[in-house]
């Protein structure tokens, strides 16, 4: 029987990592209607799934995905690597989603202080436009003195007196 070469070994994983990265697409594509605290640990998991590697086989250092090695051992019981199989996956679960959580403990102040500044911008630009619509009163908004508002330009303060 012929063993697997180095070139054998790197084609093999340039392979697998095209048909995971393919189904890391697939994934979010099937997932971008989702709400996206839910879409993004979805994808955070299935990236774990399909890029985590583990050692097979004690005596050569070969690496296989250790989903797949864990389906297959769980399946056809042909070896004992299944554990530590679901031990690398549950180390890289961890690393992943504590990364990930890091990521949203930093973005979630930025979009807070944008969404405000988005609220602040947008209450000043309705403001602009009706102190806009004010001022294209006909005749410049003379006679709103009579009726106890100011006209366009004048103090607020201003006192009104009653005209006999």
């Amino acid at each position: 029987m012929d063993t697997m070469t180095e070139n054998d070994y790197l084609i093999a994983w340039g392979l697998y990592a095209f048909a995971a990265l393919g189904c890391l697409l697939v994934w979010m594509r099937l997932t971008r209607w989702m709400w996206r605290w839910l879409r993004e640990p979805l994808r955070v998991l299935m990236a774990v799934l399909l890029l985590s590697p583990t050692v097979v086989g004690s005596a050569d250092e070969k690496f296989a995905p250790a989903v797949a090695i864990t389906a297959l051992d769980i399946a056809f019981k042909v070896g004992n690597n299944a554990w530590r199989a679901v031990s690398d996956l549950l180390m890289y679960g961890v690393i992943a989603f504590g990364i990930y959580l890091l990521f949203v403990l930093i973005r979630w102040p930025i979009e807070r202080s944008a969404k405000e500044r988005r609220q602040r911008n947008e209450a000043a630009q309705a403001a602009a436009k009706a102190a806009e619509l004010e001022e294209d009163q006909p005749f410049g908004g003379a006679g709103n003195e009579r009726y106890g508002r100011p006209a366009a330009g004048a103090p607020l303060n201003k006192r009104v007196e009653p005209r006999l």
